[in-house]
Order: C-alpha cells, then sequence, then structure tokens
C-alpha cells in the first residue's frame, strides 16, 4: 500500500489542472522514512560538486527524440542565437509579462511591443528588433508547448524568474547554450575572464568569427549569466550561487523529460546539474512542487516517478517518441 504521502504527492497535480493522471502500471512499494529527518526519500544526500562534493554524474544515455521533434516542442539548434546580438533581455520580459497573461498570443504580444509601445523603447526600429530578438529568444507563443510551461511557471516565484528566463534562453540560442557547462561546473568564487568565453566560443571553428564579434558575443553571454545570478561584478566576473525555487526544478525536469528521460534521469541531466544544488535539495523542491499542484513527484522503493500533468497536449505528447 503506498504511504498517504506518496499518495498526496501522487495526486498533487489534480489540482492545478483539473487532469487525472494515468493510473500507475506495476508493484506499489511504500517509501522508506528517514528517521532522522522525516523525510521520505530513498536517495542518499548528494552534495554538489561546487562544494567540492561529487554530485550524480551526468546522465545523458536515454534515447532522444529526433531533432525534428525536439524542435516542434520549442527547442532550437543551428549555429546562431540572439547572443550574437543581446543578452537575455530580462528586464524586457519581466515588463512584458507584468502586463501580459499566459494566455497572450503571438500576435497580441507584436502589437503590444510594437504598437503600444509597453516597453518604452524610443524608435518603431528599436520596438520591431525588441519583438524579433524576445520572439527567437523565447518564443512568446503559447502554441509552441516549451514557452507556454515556460510561461506558466513564470508566475509561481518571483525569485526563480532570472534563472527560468536563462534556462529557457539556453533551450532556444545554440550560441549562448556552448556556456552552459562552463559556467555551470565552474567553483564558486572563481574568476570569469571574458577571453575563456571567446574561446569557448571559438572552438567548433576558429575561422568562423572575427575577435570583434567573439569579444562582442563573450560579452552578451557574460552579461546573460550576471542577469540570471551566476557571476557577480560590472568587470570582473565572479562565479556565486544562484536562487533557485521550486519553478527552476520543475523546469529542469520538464526540458530533460522532453529530451526523452524520465525517473531518477531527470535528476541527473546538464539540465538539473546546471542548477548547482545537491540531489536531496533537487527533490525537496520537487516534492514543494507536488504539494503545490504543478507536477506529481514520487519515490517509492528507490523508483522515481515524475509527471507533467497538463504541460503537453496528447497530439504533443506523442513528439517525444517520433
Amino acid at each position: 500500500m503506498l504511504t498517504s504521502l506518496d499518495k498526496s504527492i501522487r495526486h498533487s497535480g489534480v489540482a492545478a489542472f483539473g487532469i487525472r493522471p494515468p493510473p500507475i502500471v506495476g508493484v506499489e512499494i511504500p517509501c522508506q522514512s528517514n528517521s532522522s529527518t522525516g523525510k521520505y526519500y530513498t536517495t542518499p544526500p548528494i552534495q554538489p560538486y561546487c562544494c567540492n562534493i561529487e554530485l550524480l554524474p551526468s546522465t545523458t544515455n536515454y534515447k532522444m527524440p529526433s531533432r525534428e521533434s525536439v524542435e516542434k516542442l520549442g527547442f532550437k539548434y543551428g549555429q546562431n542565437g540572439t547572443h550574437s546580438a543581446r543578452s537575455m533581455m530580462l528586464s524586457e520580459l519581466q515588463l512584458l509579462f507584468q502586463s501580459t497573461s499566459p494566455e497572450t498570443t503571438l500576435d497580441q504580444y507584436r502589437s503590444d511591443i510594437c504598437d503600444h509601445n509597453v516597453l518604452n523603447k524610443p524608435t518603431v526600429k528599436s520596438r520591431k528588433l525588441t519583438f524579433r530578438h524576445l520572439t527567437d529568444l523565447y518564443g512568446i507563443d503559447p502554441s509552441i508547448p516549451l514557452f507556454r510551461v515556460f510561461r506558466m511557471l513564470w508566475t509561481l516565484a518571483e525569485q526563480g524568474q532570472p534563472v527560468l528566463a536563462l534556462q529557457m534562453s539556453l533551450a532556444r540560442d545554440p550560441i549562448l547554450r556552448l556556456s552552459r557547462d562552463f559556467i555551470a561546473e565552474m567553483p564558486i568564487g572563481e574568476v570569469v575572464a571574458r577571453e575563456e568565453v571567446e574561446k569557448l566560443l571559438a572552438a567548433p571553428d576558429p575561422d568562423r568569427f572575427s575577435p570583434a564579434s567573439l569579444r562582442s558575443f563573450a560579452q552578451n553571454i557574460n552579461g546573460t549569466w550576471t542577469q540570471a545570478g551566476y557571476l557577480q561584478g560590472k568587470v570582473r566576473k565572479t562565479r556565486v550561487k544562484p536562487k533557485i525555487t521550486h519553478s527552476n526544478v520543475v523546469f529542469a525536469l520538464f526540458l530533460t523529460y522532453l529530451e526523452g528521460a524520465s525517473g531518477e534521469r531527470l535528476f541527473g541531466s546538464p539540465w538539473s546539474r546546471m542548477l548547482v544544488r545537491p540531489i536531496d535539495e533537487l527533490e525537496e523542491q520537487a516534492v514543494i512542487a507536488a504539494q503545490r499542484g504543478v507536477i506529481d513527484f514520487r519515490q517509492s522503493g528507490g523508483v522515481t516517478e515524475v509527471r507533467f500533468p497538463g504541460f503537453l497536449t496528447p497530439a504533443e505528447e506523442q513528439w517525444r517518441y517520433e
């Protein structure tokens, strides 16, 4: 039999989305209680590598959907990205979402930005450029599954918004994504030199970008990581610990889920590792999200199960298997 906590976590997503999750298949084994903490964890606490204690190894040995399927879900690939021109535009995004709702359509976003100038841009040209950059980087279209979930999570925890914007930007900007593991794995307190980021960007094709372009791209990328709270300092950038909430953990798990993973593998992916938190803390945040009706999460007999009721339509769910 399931414990009462097991059942409450398992069914908590119903309250938020009004959708009954599919039945659990298999043997139900009660969670084992930790008498010292009272937490129902079957995985021992593991600390992050930024604190010089080992994290779970990156888990990417799962079968991923086709590139076309992942792109339909909202990811972007290729060689170009918004960070060739701008940082992640956090202040514009926050201002835009203050005057719109999760149901706002792409055409309404276009009208708000270009016609009504809700972002207070000085010229018509700058309004159009801003709209183009925001569309490239975030999608700002509820028909895109990844943006729809991102927009829903945005309202859950204000403190998590900077990292949430970074997570979405990384999913949709191949240039920025080159820096993900480099910055996330850098120890707290380490200085991040712009030249190091330039080398990182030049490595795939040393002749592609001019020195001036690499400098500009690196500045934009460092600016984004600074806005997200991973770096600190105006000129001399130092690695710091970002603020993470349950909304960030849910989005990291969902990004990994869209790439084909499930269960415990969701917590060992690069998307989860970039949050630089110990596994037990990520699981605690997943429990909070489940208790608030955002996801379904349970651990039982060493098995981890995470579901995202209402995040995808049935047709979108099938894209993961193409």
